[in-house]
């Protein structure tokens, strides 16, 4: 099995090395990631100006950085070796759970997959910062990545939590909030601001949300098609003037 690695964390996140070495347990793996970090860059992909990538191995993986975002490395990877069976992305330093992965460049990274006809997994986690310290969630990585291979399931969004203590297949948390502007100055004077959230519901039990306080492993099947079918059938079925 070929499988491609990819992140938004970039090419020197300690995430994509611990995915990397999880992932070779099941086959060849190549590393292309981005030249610096593209959190929250959600499906941007670059058409403005051609991409390049520099060889950087990652440990004892080939490995490449590109000039380009989480969507542009993986297409950019499925071009160069088409052999490719699968895409990976992640682990993101930061969990990818409930409307964050509207804006998710981990994520968006897998979903470029999907819509080249590939099969697309992210992983996030909830550790961040300098204490970060994969090994205690490899043993879950490889048990997801052990159950996932035996479906044929297209898209997947998965998060670990800082102790994991089992699984969690669940749906996407999707809470309304309150956005928050939150006013400042830098050192010249100069007004600016910084955005925010507040949620305004409670976590639902069976969400990607509630699995992670329960120090679950979320595993969330996603699709590409966006389209409200409920609301299309309704109005299927009024007259149209």
């Amino acid at each position: 099995m070929n499988i491609l690695i990819v992140n938004d964390d970039g090419i020197y996140s300690p995430g994509i090395l611990a995915l990397a070495e999880v992932a070779a347990e099941f086959g060849e793996v190549k590393v292309l990631a981005p030249n610096m970090e593209q959190s929250a860059m959600s499906h941007a992909i670059t058409y403005a100006r051609p991409l390049s990538y520099i060889r950087t191995p990652v440990k004892d993986f080939e490995a490449y950085r590109v000039n380009g975002t989480p969507a542009d490395c993986t297409a950019l990877g499925v071009y160069l070796w088409p052999e490719t069976n699968m895409v990976l992305s992640g682990i993101n330093l930061g969990l990818n759970i409930g409307n964050s992965m509207w804006h998710s460049g981990t994520l968006a990274a897998a979903k470029q997959a999907a819509l080249m006809g590939y099969r697309g997994m992210a992983f996030s986690t909830d550790i961040t910062g300098e204490d970060f310290d994969m090994e205690a969630q490899k043993p879950f990585v490889r048990q997801a990545l052990e159950m996932l291979l035996e479906n044929d399931m297209e898209l997947i969004n998965i998060n670990l939590p800082k102790k994991p203590e089992g699984f969690s297949w669940c749906k996407q948390s999707l809470r309304h909030y309150d956005g928050v502007m939150v006013p400042g100055e830098d050192p010249q004077g100069r007004k600016h601001y910084w955005f925010s959230v507040e949620p305004v519901e409670d976590v639902e039990k069976g969400t990607d949300r509630w699995a992670i306080i329960h120090n679950q492993v979320s595993i969330t099947p996603l699709r590409l098609d966006l389209t409200s079918y409920k609301d299309l059938e309704s109005i299927k079925q009024k007259e149209i003037p």
